[in-house]
């Protein structure tokens, strides 16, 4: 048999210049942090877990400028402004293009509400300091990772898990869908895990690509938390002693089955599936570095084939790309009508929605239409795809079946805006459609603007 005409077996790698870093950036114990509408208390009192920060540079050499991977543990930018004052700071102080920067939330449900607005709330007073600490956190990470980065090979593999269900839940005695648990559809259970290795084939760092919501925790919750996040890092820590990047996948509809609680053991319960089914994906890992080739035919009871394992040149590939997508705009009241309601109102729930829609309103402006950013990475073998809305788990779907190799879809990557769900979903009272500000056809647009990007980089 020509071994020639086999085809190889390999992981999806990149080889470069790797830095990670990892810094604490847990705020006051009291800080605001009401993230639900039914929450009886406006500010946390306790601390579940560190919220951590973690960065990735990556770099073909040296000399190059870094493409900037961060992760940080909190739930969105309920002021947008924040979020792209830290971001313009990287980018003024590190020399980074716009392409070449993600700056991810994990999308805890159980930390600080970062808007100046709410400095009058109860614990709004701390949040403004804790902006310009977490600032000076950022900065930290980033430059910890470019002075500590060495040449190291980055690998990537699928894997999955079962954490994730779906939550668009159709309550047949109440009418109507809840976002909740829902048993009867089946949800994406992709995992993609990147391992971080030296030259001397030690795991520096381990990245995580999941679409789950962090809703473990939620309104009777009164602790600052990561979520399941926590727990997942922590079971990767104890077997790599590396620090873990966690990065949200298209999670719209998907969220643990055992949620909605206070009890932090089902937090950490839910963490630690995740990371087992992570350490699974580690160990199915070929070495850095390593393909599998057909080598011969031994003949036993059966023909069987030999594979042999043999070294190959990893591609240094580094490639970014951005661009903007216009979407459209549902009908929405203008800023003033928001807050006319808002005044006008004393219930609590009423009072959150309101809030949150004023965010949006301010965040996409007065007009019909927003553009909003779209990332693409080519790191190696390999292909991420980062934007600030929540889509749902059908774009990540429908991507990896049309382009090959590894592929992480990130959901809340340089921004958090709203919700993307498929068209066929809009004529039904859905929490993602309703609360969405973008119209129908929205995620449709997102997914053939992708790939039109992709087009432009190498593949």
């Amino acid at each position: 048999m020509d071994s020639n005409s086999m085809p190889d077996f390999k992981n999806d790698a990149f080889k470069g210049v790797i830095g990670v870093a990892q810094v604490d950036m847990t705020p006051p114990a009291d800080i605001f942090a009401r993230s639900w509408g039914a929450a009886r208390h406006d500010r946390a009192e306790g601390i579940h877990m560190p919220l951590l920060l973690t960065c990735v540079t990556l770099r073909a050499s040296r000399e190059d400028r870094p493409f900037v991977l961060l992760s940080a543990d909190l739930g969105v930018w309920r002021d947008a402004a924040v979020g792209e004052k830290i971001r313009e700071a990287i980018l003024r102080e590190f020399s980074v293009p716009l392409s070449q920067l993600m700056f991810c939330l994990t999308h805890t449900h159980a930390g600080p509400v970062l808007s100046p607005d709410d400095a009058e709330k109860p614990g709004g007073d701390l949040i403004e300091p804790y902006i310009a600490a977490l600032t000076g956190k950022v900065l930290e990470a980033v430059r910890a990772a470019m002075d500590t980065a060495v040449p190291a090979v980055l690998t990537w593999n699928y894997g999955t898990c079962r954490l994730a269900e779906d939550r668009d839940f159709e309550d047949k005695k109440g009418g109507g869908v809840v976002t909740g648990f829902n048993p009867s559809k089946s949800a994406d259970d992709t995992l993609l895990v990147g391992r971080i290795t030296d030259l001397a084939n030690n795991i520096t760092g381990v990245l995580v690509n999941y679409a789950c919501h962090p809703t473990t925790l939620a309104w009777e919750n009164r602790l600052i938390s990561p979520d399941y996040v926590g727990a997942m890092r922590e079971v990767i820590r104890r077997h790599t002693d590396a620090p873990c990047l966690f990065l949200q996948g298209a999670s719209g509809e998907l969220a643990p089955r055992r949620q909605y609680v206070a009890d932090t053991k089902i937090a950490d319960s839910n963490g630690r599936t995740l990371g087992h089914a992570v350490l699974a994906a580690l160990e199915d890992m070929l070495p850095a570095g390593i393909k599998l080739s057909f080598d011969k035919v031994v003949r036993s009871g059966a023909d069987l084939g030999v594979w042999r394992a043999e070294p190959y040149e990893v591609s240094g590939t580094l490639e970014a790309a951005v661009t903007e997508v216009t979407y459209q705009l549902k009908p929405m009241p203008s800023l003033k009508e928001i807050e006319q309601q808002y005044r006008a109102t004393e219930d609590r729930v009423a009072r959150e929605r309101l809030w949150r829609q004023r965010s949006l309103r301010i965040n996409l402006g007065d007009g019909d239409s927003a553009k909003v950013g779209l990332w693409a990475w080519r790191v190696g073998d390999a292909l991420l795809i980062g934007q600030p809305n929540e889509a749902y788990s059908e774009f990540q779907i429908k991507i990896r079946s049309e382009i090959p190799g590894a592929i992480a879809v990130i959901n809340l990557a340089n921004g958090s805006a709203g919700y993307l769900a498929p068209r066929a979903l809009y004529d039904k009272p859905i929490y993602q459609v309703w609360q969405s500000p973008f119209m129908a056809g929205s995620l449709e647009r997102l997914y053939e603007a992708t790939l039109q990007m992709i087009k432009g980089i190498s593949l």
